[in-house]
């Protein structure tokens, strides 16, 4: 468990379906939170994000959906704005309240069935577990993390589960900088301390890591592995504006250079964003955005080590637990 609700007025709840091996996570801001964003990598699945660019109408959000399903994800987001218009919450344009919610997904469909994705139901059911949760936020297989897995070069036979995971760090006293990572990378997971593989392609039949890195270098020809990208955010309670968010969201993806091997592929559609509660004391762009990286690194490490095993894919626990 960790306790994202270190930062004030963020609430955050997963729904999933395990049989089908998916899931969505919703982080409402119920008060409104500035919100940036960063898109790297070449098979991106985004909803609203243009919207977060400075010199933009929009201020505020009043939620961020992380999903998979690939595209088909996206429909989660209907139910998000469902559960916020029926409380009241959004962007006031006379006639009505229109929910923000920028949203990212993954591709998961190789895992479980393809044919059951997240849906406006789920987002909704989301957003009343995030309501309802008062123990401290799962990571794991679970919600947008649930049908994530990471190392394909070779192939799913070869693959591990991973997840979502979560850290938050204080910075200084009412200063805090967390970060939630859906990881389901084409390369493999590294542990930023050792420089060890901890998730990822597996040698078959006889076991250990057959590093992504090295596969690429002696692999001719095409290796097209669909089933990728790292999706996640950051928060934190320091005011920031629209730009310095943009910056944070950047900075943040250096955490998933020090955690995956390789990141920004053109199979992964790796997306981050930023926000801001703006209820902390100040603390300059550089600190959050240098915090904000660290925290993604070990929210990275956390999915892996959290991750169950789902549909025939091991998890790094259970392979421990086999040594």
């Amino acid at each position: 468990m960790t306790l994202f609700n270190q930062i004030p007025g963020i609430q955050v709840g997963h729904a999933q379906n395990l049989t089908a091996a998916t899931g969505c996570t919703v982080v409402l801001t119920p008060a409104g939170a500035v919100c940036g964003v960063d898109q790297r990598g070449g098979a991106p699945g985004t909803r609203e994000i243009s919207l977060l660019q400075p010199m933009h109408l929009v201020e505020k959000v009043n939620a961020v959906l992380l999903a998979g399903g690939s595209a088909f994800g996206l429909a989660a987001a209907d139910g998000v704005m469902r559960w916020l218009e029926e409380h009241h919450i959004g962007l006031d344009v006379i006639v009505a309240r229109v929910p923000i919610v920028p949203a990212a997904v993954l591709f998961d469909l190789t895992i479980g069935r393809s044919d059951i994705r997240p849906d406006a139901a789920m987002g909704y059911e989301a957003c009343q577990n995030a309501v309802n949760e008062t123990s401290g936020l799962s990571t794991g297989s679970v919600g947008a993390g649930t049908g994530a897995t990471v190392g394909k070069i070779i192939g799913p036979q070869a693959a591990m589960k991973a997840g979502i995971g979560a850290a938050v760090i204080e910075v200084r006293p009412n200063l805090f900088v967390g970060a939630l990572i859906a990881v389901n990378c084409f390369g493999d997971v590294i542990d930023p301390q050792s420089g060890q593989i901890l998730a990822g392609a597996r040698k078959l039949p006889d076991g250990g890591f057959a590093n992504t890195m090295q596969v690429m270098k002696q692999t001719t020809g095409a290796y097209i592995r669909p089933g990728n990208t790292v999706i996640g955010l950051v928060a934190t309670n320091a005011p920031l504006s629209k730009e310095t968010a943009n910056k944070v969201a950047q900075m943040a993806h250096n955490g998933l250079a020090r955690t995956v091997r390789p990141a920004h592929t053109m199979f992964d559609g790796d997306t981050l964003f930023a926000l801001s509660t703006g209820t902390g004391q100040l603390g300059d762009v550089n600190l959050i955005g240098a915090f904000a990286a660290e925290a993604v690194a070990q929210a990275v490490v956390d999915a892996v080590q959290q991750a169950t095993s789902l549909a025939g894919v091991p998890a790094l626990r259970d392979l421990i637990a086999k040594v």
